[in-house]
């Protein structure tokens, strides 16, 4: 049996909270947030107690705490869990930036906690799928990685809140492209971005609107990733890996394409059972994303948020 608490009311809190309610050998012994009016409607909602500081909830006899609020936050929290001795459980981004990521690996590391990172691609068959035919070699010699992000409106229509718009903690780069950027990473190793040019709006407070960027991975495939927000088409998120047999598409995170030459593009549904997040956590596996990953991602990001 797992305990874990949950700090975070918002939208991403009660995700977890619905996530973690369909699994089995977990239990949420508490939730905190400073809008406590939101935790007493989802105390009442989903029968969870709710506590008035961070401090309690990090005494409520819990195994793991999940932090799901603003990146900003998240070092502060992390810090204090960890000298609790308390496991980390961790929304992506790591934090707003590198450093306050920095802090957080080094206080997990000090205080020898375990930690993970909420990357759910980790935990799905269509990704597993994928990486199987990639390292067998069924597509052949890879030839080029492409994530190709479009969004009509950012933030989302389920996702208006203040922060997820604003140039300090918001924009897709932080949200969506560290999910993408993980997975190559360990698929292929660690990658370097060579240039990118990102836009952003007059308004000084806003996140980027778009972003174009170059790299390759340790291993010299060439890297594109691409993003535009205000298009004119419905949400669309791209995932590819071309290789000289085959081309593999990860297409709105679930969904997995195989193309090969002359040949229509199928679909591919049938996919073996893999571990949740849950289990990897109690099975210490190595599909968790620990602290140190995480900030690997984070130093991605702050590059390629930089404006040349």
């Amino acid at each position: 049996m797992i305990t874990i608490g949950i700090v975070g009311a918002g939208i991403v809190g009660e995700r977890i909270i619905k996530q973690i309610l369909e699994e089995k050998g977990i239990e949420i012994r508490g939730i905190y947030d400073a809008q406590q009016e939101r935790v007493a409607a989802l105390e009442k909602e989903y029968n969870i107690p709710g506590y008035d500081s961070l401090e309690a909830l990090l005494h409520a006899d819990i195994d793991w705490l999940y932090i799901g609020t603003p990146p900003a936050f998240h070092a502060e929290i992390a810090i204090q869990a960890a000298r609790t001795g308390v496991h980390i459980l961790c929304e992506k981004p790591l934090a707003h930036q590198a450093a306050a990521g920095e802090e957080m690996a080094f206080a997990a590391n000090q205080n020898r906690i375990q930690t993970a990172m909420h990357f759910p691609l980790m935990y799905s068959a269509a990704v597993h799928e994928m990486v199987k035919r990639i390292r067998n070699g069924s597509i052949g010699k890879i030839m080029r990685i492409e994530l190709q992000t479009f969004f009509p409106d950012w933030p989302r229509p389920w996702q208006q809140n203040p922060w997820i718009a604003s140039r300090s903690q918001g924009g897709f780069v932080r949200e969506v492209f560290p999910h993408y950027l993980q997975l190559i990473n360990r698929i292929f190793g660690g990658i370097s971005i060579q240039s990118h040019q990102i836009t952003y709006p007059e308004q000084q407070d806003l996140c980027e609107t778009g972003i174009i960027a170059h790299g390759r991975t340790a291993g010299e495939i060439p890297l594109l990733l691409a993003g535009i927000s205000g298009t004119g088409q419905k949400e669309l998120l791209e995932f590819k890996v071309h290789g000289e047999k085959g081309v593999l598409t990860l297409q709105n995170w679930s969904a997995l394409y195989l193309s090969e030459k002359g040949e229509e593009r199928k679909q591919i549904t049938d996919f073996p059972a893999v571990p949740s997040l849950f289990d990897s956590m109690r099975d210490q596996s190595t599909f968790l994303v620990p602290f140190e990953e995480g900030l690997t991602i984070q130093r991605y990001i702050d590059q390629l948020l930089e404006t040349e």
